[in-house]
């Protein structure tokens, strides 16, 4: 057994002399147009939640006929794929299905029309991961282990991975995988692999803050008690206490992102104003000590305006960590695959995903794909309305998946 530091051996399986990992680059190359087809036709068609009925159809049509072991969800529209190889260990692959409530403005002769937007690149590894599907399957034989295809939806929100553990995903195989992997696109340096030990990106609450007061006219604000004047303090408080009261090195985010006050009168003080934040957080250990802090701040606040505020305080997301060890097998995969000059190292990044509740339970990693020319400088991130993937990316990055769980399989045997 080896040791709990210890580094992962990192093999170089070959077929008929050739290394595994090169065998699937080539043949990945093949698939792309197949790939982008699918691609672009999710784009055009992106649904959101845990409800992707269309989606899902047009997943189940695209592994149609490979030798796959295929459940569906019950309290969600998944889909879970099983390809079994030769008796061994298993590992999981994700991929999440769904879009945002984001209008496209992309001008794409195939954007999305619908009023939501696949603006994180989920259609990407949705079309990825079935051609990670497609090159193992072509290698059944071959393959020293079983592979579960995880296809999430709700990603976004509320939160598909959890629901599809509770449905079973993690026991698809008939024993829990030896490890997990998932990549993210994004609009870093095309074919750029981008990858850290431990926190690589941060949990997620969401805050609501209700500020009660006692309304009255404008003109007279000693009659009343103003929520709007504690509020907008509350908010600049916030700011303040972050920086004084966490660390710099461990960083904490307050974005209050929704403000509201009154029902239109100009003229009136109303007698309740609220707002609505994101909180990121890199160390879930200190989760309960932000949300201490936000009571005091906000308590102590309204007070001094002789308000009562209610607070509402909702942990979403972990914070997605990866297992040190899987992390430098999965670099040191990619770096025979295509060059180690394009497996980077990253630092955290504040935003959020829910695969973190996966390697909560399995060892894995998690890593981000370029897909922006290196000529741009201005790009768009994700969840823009703007931001574009270059899809020809597609071949990579289903040869990767691909390759990791080839290697990973062998060297679990």
């Amino acid at each position: 057994m080896r040791q709990h530091g210890q580094q992962l051996p990192v093999p170089s399986v070959t077929w008929k002399g050739i290394p595994a990992a090169e065998v699937l680059r080539v043949q990945a190359q093949e698939l792309t147009p197949e790939l982008q087809a699918l691609r672009r036709e999710l784009h055009q068609n992106p649904e959101i939640g845990n409800h992707l009925p269309e989606t899902q159809r047009r997943v189940l049509e695209a592994l149609e006929g490979l030798p796959l072991e295929i459940t569906r969800g019950v309290g969600l529209t998944s889909v879970v794929a099983v390809l079994r190889g030769k008796p061994g260990a298993s590992v999981l692959l994700r991929a999440d299905m769904d879009a945002l409530e984001v209008t496209e403005r992309t001008g794409s002769p195939f954007a999305a029309r619908n009023g939501y937007m696949h603006a994180c690149g989920h259609d990407l590894h949705t079309a990825a991961l079935v051609g990670a599907a497609k090159l193992l399957s072509a290698h059944q034989e071959e393959l020293p282990g079983d592979v579960i295809f995880m296809f999430q939806p709700g990603e976004e929100g509320p939160g598909g991975a959890a629901l599809m553990i509770e449905e079973g995903v993690l026991d698809a195989a008939g024993r829990r995988p030896v490890a997990a992997y998932g990549i993210h696109v994004g609009p870093q340096d095309y074919g750029t692999f981008h990858h850290a030990p431990g926190a690589i990106m941060a949990s997620s609450s969401n805050l609501r803050l209700t500020v009660m007061g006692k309304g009255g006219h404008g003109s007279r604000p000693h009659d009343a008690i103003d929520p709007v004047a504690a509020l907008a303090e509350i908010q600049v408080s916030l700011q303040t206490a972050i920086t004084r009261r966490f660390d710099a090195l461990n960083p904490v985010v307050i974005t209050v992102t929704n403000l509201w006050a009154g029902d239109g009168a100009i003229n009136a003080i109303p007698d309740r104003a609220g707002c609505a934040a994101t909180v990121r957080v890199l160390d879930d250990s200190a989760i309960d000590r932000v949300r201490q802090v936000i009571t005091e701040v906000a308590s102590n606040v309204a007070a001094a305006h002789r308000c009562a505020v209610d607070i509402e305080f909702e942990l979403l997301y972990p914070t997605t960590k990866t297992n040190p060890r899987e992390d430098a097998f999965a670099a040191g995969v990619w770096a025979r695959q295509f060059g180690a000059q394009r497996v980077l190292p990253m630092s955290p990044m504040m935003a959020s995903e829910d695969f973190g509740v996966v390697l909560q339970q399995v060892p894995g990693t998690f890593v981000w794909l370029g897909t922006a020319d290196p000529a741009v400088q201005d790009r768009e991130w994700n969840h823009s309305p703007h931001v574009r993937f270059d899809d020809t990316i597609l071949g990579d990055q289903a040869a990767a998946l691909a390759a990791l769980a080839v290697e990973r399989l062998a060297a679990s045997t």
